[in-house]
């Protein structure tokens, strides 16, 4: 049972550490808290009476006889440093959350018994320090007491990857007049910048920015969860995580901070969504942002909270050439056949994210040279490309304008970032019929349903079969980290089966799964394509020429397979046989061949 309060403070007074006067006031001011906020009396004594943090939780330890851990004693070396990224990265993402807010951290296995975990921590009375020991994969935990000074020259080791943030317990605990203003937007105005100045949000917002590019983020996730509460997550290889979480300041001044850094967003509009872009120069490189903002709902009708996402433009990490985005023999020959031609239409397929710009940029570099005019038409534009003519578009150029434009400007090729209509589809076929190779994008599942798209859009079945070169649908699939990937000894046999490999394949292949470690991202590391190619032959002509009121996608798909296609499952199949990804990936990305 746990002992009273007053007991407690009796020890600290016979320590010499408090006065009689100091433990009744602090009591008294725990007696005008609320009952579901109220602090215990050690963070009491040291947040308002400034009582050496080391010294009252010395004896909180004792007190609850909790063992306590001198770090000094210890050679914390690079081995010590990577057991702790790693035992942390293994843990799920609430839960890791949980450690870095209530400071807790696995320290090394007992060298006595390699299966018990000693966790450390500056408070190990918190309850929620035992629900985060038990989450570490080991049978048995003990809990250290360690003092606040070594703790956090420990945390500032283990964390030194990420730019530094303000501490979470900074002195800016006080509560914004804000909360108590009227609805005069001038006064509000004034306090939220004020706010903005003294919480150090400029840095903080800056750095997120620099450690997106730096880890290799495709986009920034800024979440407001409450007045005081702002969340940013990242997505690294396709998966969104928590990055941060910011409580010193107000969400509408986090959003402030971000707005002021994007040009064509006005930071005093809340009520609208608002599109942007923003470039810095990090790490010696250009790097250019797309910056999306929506008005959300908030719990107090006061809050005026935005949502904000923030495309992260840099460079294609998978790759500049076709040669590194992971085709395999036949779908690679294919492509590059079709990108080859001098004219029609290759349209690269899938949904958001799935790695289509960076493909028709390859396309593009491939076939560029100085004898040929090319022409852009995206929005935004994502990338940069050295030697075409990428249109920007605005309010007096809008995308089918632009479209309409190029036709009269002496093309050879073309790259339509979209299409997205019948009007934009019309276009592009005319760009193709009049001797223009033509680069675009469609989101469709798969190869054969693209065909079917366009048809509903209004495009003649003769203009289908005699205007595209090829679809390419394609998929990005996480890659599992070569470090500390392990093999699988006993695979699952009707998961495998049902995924569709033989009991050959199973037989002779091995599987991995994702472990994690400080060098990648929950056992991944990167991301590779894999593809669908849908190469026009005269028997694929044929069938689309065929076409009464509805494309035949079945028998599309199964003639394509006749002459060498792969589907997606089969080219991820692939990838897992070669022990490159995972079943989970295979599964998530791709749907079964029926």
């Amino acid at each position: 049972m746990k002992r009273p309060k007053k007991e407690f403070g009796e020890v600290l007074i016979e320590k010499g550490i408090i006065t009689p006067d100091i433990l009744l006031n602090a009591l008294d001011a725990m007696s005008k808290e609320d009952q579901k906020n109220r602090r215990k009396l050690p963070e009491v004594l040291v947040e308002d009476f400034n009582v050496d943090r080391n010294k009252v939780y010395q004896v909180v330890a004792d007190f609850y006889a909790f063992k306590t851990l001198d770090t000094t004693n210890y050679t914390v070396d690079d081995t010590v440093l990577a057991f702790i990224r790693k035992e942390l990265n293994g843990l799920p993402v609430s839960i890791r959350e949980l450690a870095v807010e209530h400071r807790v951290l696995p320290f090394m296995t007992d060298p006595e018994n390699p299966e018990r975990l000693f966790v450390i921590t500056p408070d190990p009375t918190k309850p929620t320090v035992h629900l985060i020991a038990r989450t570490f994969p080991y049978r048995k935990f003990e809990i250290f007491y360690v003092n606040f000074d070594q703790y956090e020259e420990l945390w500032t080791r283990v964390n030194i990857g990420r730019s530094t943030y303000k501490d979470k317990e900074s002195s800016l605990r006080e509560q914004s007049p804000m909360a108590a203003m009227d609805e005069d937007a001038e006064l509000y105005e004034q306090v939220l910048e004020e706010e903005i100045n003294k919480s150090g949000l400029v840095d903080l917002v800056e750095n997120i920015f620099m450690d997106a590019v730096r880890v290799g983020a495709s986009d920034i996730h800024v979440i407001p969860r409450g007045e005081r509460v702002t969340e940013f997550h990242f997505r690294v290889d396709g998966k969104l995580s928590l990055w941060y979480t910011h409580s010193e300041s107000r969400a509408e001044a986090v959003a402030a901070v971000v707005k002021d850094r994007a040009m064509n967003v006005d930071r005093f509009e809340r009520n609208t969504a608002q599109d942007g872009f923003a470039q810095f120069i990090i790490d010696k490189r250009t790097v250019r942002f797309r910056v999306s903002v929506i008005p959300v709902v908030g719990k107090e009708l006061r809050s005026k909270l935005e949502s904000i996402v923030i495309r992260v433009l840099q460079e294609p990490q998978i790759g500049n050439a076709i040669e590194d985005l992971g085709f395999e023999e036949h779908a690679r020959e294919s492509f590059l056949k079709a990108i080859r031609k001098p004219y029609g239409i290759v349209i690269v397929t899938g949904p958001t994210g799935s790695g289509k710009s960076t493909t028709l940029v390859a396309a593009l570099r491939q076939v560029m040279n100085s004898t040929v005019n090319v022409l852009t038409v995206e929005d935004p534009v994502e990338y940069f490309i050295e030697g075409a003519r990428q249109v920007k578009l605005n309010p007096k150029l809008d995308f089918e304008g632009a479209l309409r434009a190029i036709l009269r400007h002496d093309p050879d090729i073309v790259m339509v970032g979209e299409i997205r209509d019948s009007i934009t589809a019309n276009i592009a076929v005319k760009l193709a019929n009049t001797g223009h190779l033509t680069f675009s994008t469609l989101h469709t599942n798969d190869a054969p349903s693209a065909i079917s798209r366009l048809y509903k859009m209004g495009i003649e079945p003769f203009l289908l079969a005699y205007s595209i070169n090829m679809v390419l649908a394609q998929r990005l699939l996480r890659k599992l980290c070569p470090k500390c990937k392990s093999p699988i000894t006993e695979p699952d046999v009707d998961a495998l089966r049902r995924i569709g490999l033989s009991d050959k394949e199973i037989k002779s292949s091995t599987f991995y799964r994702a472990i994690g470690c400080n060098s990648c991202l929950g056992g991944y590391k990167g991301r590779t394509a894999i593809h669908e190619a849908l190469y026009f032959t005269k028997d694929i002509r044929k069938i689309i020429l065929e076409a009464e009121g509805l494309v035949d996608e079945e028998r599309l798909r199964q003639t394509a397979i006749a002459q060498g296609m792969k589907t997606l499952r089969q080219a991820g199949l692939r990838l897992l046989k070669e022990g490159i990804t995972s079943l989970e990936e295979i599964a998530s990305a791709t749907v079964e061949d029926e």
